[in-house]
C-alpha cells in the first residue's frame, strides 16, 4: 500500500477481534515506529506492549485509577469507553518520552520547551504505528485517555519518562466510514 493509500484508509478502530496478533507483524509495525523522525534524533519514544493475560492488569488499573478521579468529582470524559475498547483489543501499546517529567510536576521552560519538542517526536512514531498497522491489514486506536489512570499504569509498567498515550491494535471487527474533515480553506493559511 503506498503511503497517501493508507493514510486515506486509515481509520479509528474501536471494535476489535479476538484473534492474537502474530508477533512477527507487531515486530514490522515497531520497527516502523522506530523509523519516525524526532528532534535532534533524540527517538525518545518508549513503547511498553501489552498482550496476553497481562491485559487484566491493565484494565484493572484503568478502572481503578478511573474509580479514583470520579470519587474526586473530576469529569472521565470518554475514559470508560476506551477501557472497554483496550479490554477487547489483543495488543495494547504505551508509549513514554524518554527525558518527560510527569504532567503533574513542575516544569521551568526550557523543561517545558523540551516535553513539548519530544511529544511531537513521540507524535509521529504514533503515527508511524498507526500507518504501518494500516499497511499490514490490522486495525487500530490512539488512545489519550491513559491520564485518567497516569500514577496507576505509570507504577505498573515501570517505564521512566512521562507517559504520553496507548494505541491499541488488532484485526478491526468494523469498517467505520471516514470521518468528516473541516474544509483545507479553514485550516491551511497560504502566503
Amino acid at each position: 500500500m503506498n503511503t497517501l493509500d493508507a493514510i486515506s484508509a486509515r481509520r479509528s478502530i474501536r471494535k476489535f477481534k479476538a484473534d492474537s496478533v502474530p508477533a512477527d507483524l507487531l515486530q514490522t509495525i515497531f520497527k516502523a515506529a522506530l523509523q519516525a523522525p524526532s528532534a535532534k534524533n533524540k527517538q525518545p519514544w518508549r513503547w511498553v506492549v501489552v498482550s496476553g493475560d497481562r491485559r487484566k492488569d491493565m484494565v484493572r488499573l484503568m478502572r481503578q485509577g478511573l474509580a479514583k478521579m470520579k470519587a474526586a468529582g473530576r469529569s472521565i470524559g470518554s475514559a470508560e469507553w476506551s477501557v472497554k475498547i483496550m479490554e477487547q483489543a489483543p495488543v495494547t501499546a504505551f508509549v513514554f518520552s524518554a527525558g518527560g517529567l510527569s504532567p503533574w510536576q513542575p516544569h521551568s521552560v526550557e523543561q517545558m520547551i523540551d516535553a513539548v519538542v519530544d511529544v511531537q517526536s513521540v507524535g509521529a512514531a504514533i503515527q508511524n504505528v498507526l500507518l504501518a498497522a494500516q499497511d499490514q491489514g490490522l486495525g487500530s486506536l490512539w488512545i489519550c485517555d491513559v491520564f485518567y489512570a497516569y500514577e496507576e499504569l505509570c507504577g505498573w509498567l515501570g517505564t521512566a519518562g512521562q507517559l504520553v498515550a496507548a494505541v491499541s491494535l488488532g484485526y478491526a471487527d468494523e469498517a467505520p466510514a471516514a470521518r468528516p474533515r473541516k474544509p483545507m480553506s479553514e485550516l491551511v493559511r497560504w502566503l
